[in-house]
């Protein structure tokens, strides 16, 4: 029977409503599709290899490879904006409305002024240089500068460990990479050295918000690539000055928060002035009370830059300078006083003779705060200044160069009160007062820093295939150190004054380095990596030290440090390492200088040993590598003495440190992001020897107890360091952050006590960030900080020593405790 007319619309009706609800249920697995991006990156008909392309306002980045290809996969339908960089040539972007698999190829062209990423290329480490290394970029370190030292804004890298004097990131800081110290980790800044050529530390408080002008940051952990200073035993630190912005900006940077703390910063630039001059300026002031009692800091800085953009070559000239006036908070706390145990600080000022104003201060002080230091100019003081001339010409699209002049002027002193010191120990005559003969005084000293570093730095690049790549660099400095003391108060004068030295130092140490570097990709999953490097160190400290010993010491060494390794790219995506690095370091100057008289420190060699996984998608980017780092003579401190009481560390024959390290970052979605990185390692000694001395009632050592351990950890080196973000972006322009930081028990000594170690602290911080602009001001961000949100009671940093008294011994522990619950708040301005 046919249909009839009312027939067929309802079984029109029934057909659509039936598509309707097909294409309802379809549609989140039409919106859920994935689909890929791909394409070339050329310069006319030729591809360029190692082009990095970015997916903008997400983590999704690659690299082009040998044939110039590149691949994002696993993409939501949606609209992406992409960017192409390249060294040499104009950064373009281009948006794609993405509803099926795209080709999307660009085309580069030379830009009109070389990269400033060149000046840094030759001491970078990138995906083919089987390195493991960590890379922060200008916007994760504004998003995290309140005004704090520059470790505190590394603190969520992986194995990183800081600390505080003060006990509130302003001031003295330290940082720890894998359990090194500041003398084992090499930090240059545009490929120029950084350390101090005689500590080998790195005084961050010499660069208040040095952050402010940084670009970009790269953290290498291990023995790294080649770069120019002292050798890197547990990583290196390498920043890149800021580049130049296009238009012309002013910034106005404030913050405040508790302890009285406040930075006051002002940034200017011209942009670029007729596409080949550009000038930059900072001006920059940070004060704090801190956290520890009288541990106030008042630090002042600039950063000066200008630079000429040529179409092939680049000339930057940076002139900055720090000074800071801290008050001294390096003693610590002792355990007694931490714990109030009034037994315990009364036993504490019986053995170490404290005054009655001195022990009245210890027993009414507070236990988180107690500093030992009262008298009023009980400070540090010291001006840096450094000047940076930086070129980099691209002499064709294979051949490039890149070098540095330098130099580095720094002079301060820090001064403190002192009861009771022998005359004799200032060389000075005792006196005669109405027939007593004083052989003692209270005093005021001054003990100086005065130096001089410079040099040269540079670097050849050769690009002689597509597939394969040469660096040849190196650098050449020089470093003239002059320590002296003077008295500049007595209460009895003997036959000094203000102007004299009372000792006098020098130390002149040159540094010569070569390397030669090469990347090659016999086929294009395959790339292998040599990097070797000589280093030959002269080093002669001559004069009297501060216990007025003679001091002639010359020493020369000659290092090869070789490196090699190869990657596997498995896919677009995902690639696997390995490396072999050998390093060698000369001894500093305490280990020379404090060391017994007749002995003589060696040098340390290290054999490391890296391998990883990298994966890295549009939502996703991990890594998990294994290490491990075997060390021949390392110098450690032992508990053993010289003859002036000074502690000194020696050479042990083998150690080591193996460990595992993971980090990742993902993003749920548009409003939630996460990122970890957790670093588990073993520490140890293989065998150790500790040292107790035994003192008489004259104070002279009468005996040394020895004691044996077969391996033990070694000291500072926590077995967990934990790392936690999550991200919250719930509308535009505004962010929220919870941070949460874990580190295991360290131990303070290398005997693996427990009554000598730093308990475990897990720490959280909450961080809050909101962008908008209005009329005049292209953007204002309103920005805080929220330390120690749990108000943890936790040490992060200590010392322990040992003496024995008729038989028996006493341990004497110090810590360094760190602030409770916290803020900053700042209040960022751009025009």
């Amino acid at each position: 029977m046919p249909l009839t007319c009312s027939g067929l619309i309802k079984k029109y009706k029934l057909k659509t409503r039936l598509i309707t609800v097909l294409a309802v249920l379809l549609l989140p697995l039409l919106t859920q599709a994935q689909f890929t991006i791909s394409g070339t990156v050329s310069e006319k008909s030729i591809t360029l290899t190692g082009a990095t392309i970015k997916i903008k306002n997400s983590t999704a980045v690659t690299t082009t490879n040998t044939q110039g290809k590149y691949q994002f996969s696993n993409l939501k339908s949606g609209s992406y904006t992409i960017t192409v960089s390249f060294v040499g040539y104009r950064t373009i972007e281009k948006t794609v409305q993405l509803n099926s698999d795209q080709t999307l190829d660009f085309q580069l062209n030379q830009a009109a002024f070389l990269a400033e990423e060149v000046i840094v290329r030759a001491t970078r480490a990138n995906e083919k240089s089987a390195t493991t290394y960590k890379n922060i970029s200008k916007a994760e370190i504004e998003e995290n500068n309140f005004g704090q030292d520059l470790p505190f804004i590394l603190n969520n890298t992986p194995g990183v460990v800081v600390t505080s004097d003060a006990g509130a990131g302003v001031g003295y800081t330290g940082i720890r990479i894998r359990g090194s110290d500041a003398a084992r980790v090499n930090v240059t800044l545009n490929g120029i050295p950084y350390n101090d050529s005689e500590s080998q530390g790195t005084f961050w408080v010499n660069m208040p918000d040095f952050a402010s002008s940084v670009d970009n940051i790269q953290i290498q952990r291990g023995v790294g690539t080649s770069t120019n200073g002292a050798g890197a035993f547990g990583g290196s630190v390498n920043i890149q000055t800021a580049s130049p912005s296009e238009n012309a900006y002013a910034e106005l940077n404030n913050t405040f928060g508790s302890f009285n703390t406040l930075k006051n910063t002002v940034k200017v630039g011209t942009g670029l002035i007729n596409n080949i001059w550009s000038f930059d300026g900072r001006l920059s002031r940070i004060k704090s009370d801190g956290f520890i009692d009288r541990a106030a800091s008042d630090l002042k800085s600039y950063f000066l830059s200008g630079a000429y953009h040529g179409k092939n070559d680049l000339l930057r000239v940076n002139i900055f300078s720090g000074t800071e006036k801290t008050y001294q908070a390096w003693n610590g706390i002792p355990e007694s006083r931490l714990n109030g145990d009034v037994q315990g600080m009364n036993d504490f000022i019986a053995r170490n003779y404290l005054s009655d104003a001195e022990a009245a201060h210890l027993l009414s002080s507070d236990s988180r705060t107690y500093n030992s230091f009262t008298y009023k100019d009980q400070n540090d003081n010291y001006q840096q200044s450094h000047y940076q001339a930086l070129y980099a010409k691209q002499f064709n699209d294979k051949f490039s160069f890149n070098g540095a002049l330098h130099y580095t002027d720094g002079k301060g002193y820090f001064e403190e009160f002192k009861m009771s010191q022998k005359f004799s120990n200032y060389g000075l005559p005792p006196i005669n007062e109405n027939g007593v003969l004083r052989e003692r005084t209270d005093l005021v000293r001054r003990r100086w820093l005065d130096n001089d570093f410079y040099g040269v730095t540079y670097a050849f690049n050769y690009q002689a295939k597509s597939n394969l790549n040469f660096t040849v660099g190196g650098a050449y400095n020089e470093y003239k150190g002059k320590h002296y003391g003077q008295v500049t108060w007595a209460q009895y004068a003997s036959t000094g004054d203000n102007f004299r030295h009372y000792y006098d130092g020098k130390g002149d140490k040159n540094d010569f380095n070569v390397y030669g570097k090469a990347n090659y990709s016999p086929v294009e999953q395959l790339s292998l990596f040599a990097d070797l490097q000589y280093r030959k160190v002269t080093y002669d400290i001559t004069g009297t030290d501060k216990n007025l010993k003679s001091l002639n010491f010359g020493n020369e060494y000659d290092f090869f440090n070789p490196k090699i390794g190869a990657t596997v790219f498995l896919n677009e995506e995902s690639n696997v390492y390995t490396s072999f690095s050998v390093a060698n370091k000369e001894p500093n100057r305490d280990d020379f200088t404090n060391i017994k008289t007749g002995l003589l420190p060696k040098s340390e060699r290290l054999n490391n040993i890296e391998a990883g996984y990298r994966f890295k998608n549009n939502t996703l980017s991990a890594g998990i590598n294994a290490y491990g780092m075997f060390y021949k003579d390392q110098l450690i401190f032992t508990g053993e003495i010289n003859e002036f009481a000074d502690a000194y560390r020696q050479n042990v024959d083998k150690s080591y440190r193996i460990g595992v390290e993971i980090d990742a970052s993902y993003i749920f979605s548009s409003k939630f992001a996460i990122n970890a990185n957790a670093a588990f390692s073993k520490n140890k000694i293989k065998d150790y020897i500790d040292y107790v001395s035994e003192y008489d009632d004259n104070g002279d050592v009468v005996n040394v107890f020895t004691t044996s351990y077969a391996n033990p950890d070694i000291s500072f080196s926590p077995k967990s360091v934990l790392f936690g973000e999550l991200v919250y972006k719930p509308v535009k322009g505004f962010a929220a952050a919870i941070q949460s930081k874990y580190v295991s028990a360290q131990f303070m000594d290398n005997t693996q006590n427990d009554t000598r170690k730093l308990d475990a602290y897990w720490v959280n911080n909450a961080r809050l960030g909101y962008d908008f602009n209005m009329a005049g001001i292209r953007n204002i961000n309103i920005g805080l900080l929220v330390n120690n949100i749990l108000n943890r009671k936790y040490e992060s940093n200590g010392y322990t020593y040992s003496s024995a008294y008729q038989g028996t011994t006493t341990t004497e522990n110090f810590y360094f405790t760190q602030a409770g619950t916290n803020f900053l708040l700042s209040l960022n301005l751009k025009f």
